[in-house]
């Protein structure tokens, strides 16, 4: 007997362009997008997002001979992955329309999703940065210019920039106001004092970060290396031992007498570092509904390709209602993120932050069970994908800061409420029926039902915009199952009535 003869198995899912994605390309459809698909669905790209975090940063506090060094050494790939990211402008803040950088973004994290950390803050710093205009004169070319120019150097004498952002501490967390860092005027800046919990990318060459002024709470930017060439006081405690998203460095540093420059007003911190959170909780949203795509897409090719009592998978009709729930999640998670590319509705990307970010994990855990005990394999790249859903659920305000956030803004904010309403009423007598529930809760707001309220705001929108822009199936089946009841708890559940057909066809249409 043949004992070692290989059968059955699924070949590897790649040749392919990641961007063919048909609720993708209703809002971006160019050679560049394609350009970048074709290298994300290739094997060397794939091989080298494998390789970062195979081969995780190392942190080198000092050299041979004892010299303090802070420098983090990484994988070539992980250079590699950014290359491609700033080359192609996926870091470069543009005005007005963010829709072709998000769409670029969202085919390049199905790659390797680690180095989108930095390549989203460095975007992010950028309209923060611009509250101080002599800043942002200076720093604003270099974080834009398509340059990846890695190594310790004084930042203006650099072709190219990349941000990190400093702000939580062991003590508070989220809760930025009780930060402890201190920050002591002197002749040309300040020099900061203090312990960073979380410190982002912490190779990068500009750190924007919060500490306490004489006026109270400030934003500063501190530089890696002075102009003079020597190291800022900026030294490297340890790396973070994270669940997910190895192939990044994320460290706990601290600051000792580190200078600094002030971006914005004393006193006004939270509010001008706020443009920076706004930015990346975006990236967050496009990096969950990239993680969806690619679960989806893995689940599919491997039921496309693997028997079971003789059938395909993709043919028989229990894995053809995960598959099809599986897409309407993802497309639902990929239009609504396109659309707040387009629009930057304040509410609507609050509301989506905490509920597509939320509903990551649960997709990427049913995608992985489509391939069986395959998928609970390392090869299989699923339980890297697993392990990295959780991150954008928690970075830039996890469940309840973003639930309680969304409650705050219809408060404080009428207007966002009446664009949020004028969004999502009069495309569907369900979603209508939805929103006349929805009323009282939003005027009687009561935080304990913060995320019943948040996520059927979610649910609404999500469904208003599956009718304007989506497939009418996908619409369908989303309104009758998420907003009409017809549905299970677990992904699978969805009605009969179902077009399983045209669904589970335009999400991957090479099956």
């Amino acid at each position: 007997m043949a004992t070692h003869e290989v059968t059955n198995q699924v070949p590897p899912l790649s040749g392919h362009d990641v961007a063919d994605d048909p609720a993708l390309l209703t809002w971006v459809d160019n050679a560049e997008l394609h350009e970048l698909g074709r290298l994300a669905g290739s094997h060397e790209w794939q091989e080298r997002g494998r390789l970062a975090n195979a081969y995780p940063p190392v942190l080198h506090t000092h050299d041979r001979y004892g010299n303090r060094i802070d420098e983090v050494e990484f994988h070539p790939a992980w250079h590699e992955l950014m290359n491609v990211a700033v080359s192609h402008g996926l870091h470069a803040y543009v005005d007005g329309e963010h829709l072709e950088r998000a769409a670029k973004f969202y085919v390049w994290s199905q790659v390797e999703a680690g180095h989108g950390c930095p390549i989203s803050m460095t975007c992010a710093a950028v309209p923060a940065l611009r509250v101080s205009p002599e800043l942002a004169a200076t720093h604003e070319p270099l974080l834009t210019a398509r340059t990846y120019d890695f190594g310790l150097r004084a930042p203006l004498t650099k072709s190219g920039l990349i941000a990190g952002m400093s702000m939580t501490e062991k003590q508070g967390g989220s809760d930025v106001r009780t930060n402890t860092t201190v920050a002591r005027p002197v002749a040309d800046g300040y020099v900061l004092t203090g312990h960073k919990w979380f410190t982002s990318a912490p190779m990068s060459d500009v750190f924007l970060t919060l500490a306490q002024a004489p006026g109270g709470l400030t934003c500063f930017l501190v530089p890696r290396v002075l102009p003079d060439g020597t190291r800022n006081r900026f030294f490297l405690q340890r790396l973070k031992d994270k669940l997910g998203n190895r192939s990044n460095a994320s460290a706990e540093i601290e600051y000792d007498e580190a200078f600094a420059h002030r971006v914005g007003d004393e006193g006004r911190g939270v509010r001008t570092i706020i443009e920076m959170v706004n930015s990346t909780r975006l990236d967050c949203v496009l990096g969950t509904a990239a993680g969806m795509r690619l679960g989806l897409r893995q689940a599919a090719h491997h039921a496309a390709h693997r028997t079971a009592f003789g059938a395909r998978l993709v043919d028989q009709p229990a894995m053809r209602n995960v598959l099809a729930d599986l897409a309407i999640e993802s497309e639902a998670a990929t239009t609504t993120a396109m659309w707040l590319a387009r629009h930057r509705s304040r509410l609507g990307l609050a509301v989506t932050k905490y509920w597509v970010c939320k509903r990551g994990p649960a997709h990427a855990a049913e995608a992985l069970e489509c391939l069986g005990g395959n998928g609970y394999i390392e090869d299989s790249g699923m339980p890297r994908l697993l392990r990295e859903s959780p991150l954008m659920s928690i970075w830039e305000g996890s469940g309840n800061v973003a639930a309680l956030d969304v409650l705050r803004a219809v408060q404080r904010e009428p207007e966002s409420v009446r664009e949020f309403l004028d969004t999502v009423t009069g495309v569907d007598r369900r979603i209508d029926d939805a929103v006349a529930v929805l009323g009282p809760a939003l005027s009687d707001v009561d935080e304990s039902q913060a995320r019943r309220v948040v996520e059927r705001m979610a649910l609404v929108l999500q469904g208003a915009l599956l009718v304007r822009h989506g497939h009418p199936a996908v619409a369908e089946a989303f309104l009758r199952s998420r907003l009409g009841g017809d549905w299970g708890v677990a992904f699978g559940t969805l009605p009969r009535s179902t077009d399983f057909a045209t669904i589970i066809e335009r999400a991957v249409p090479q099956l």
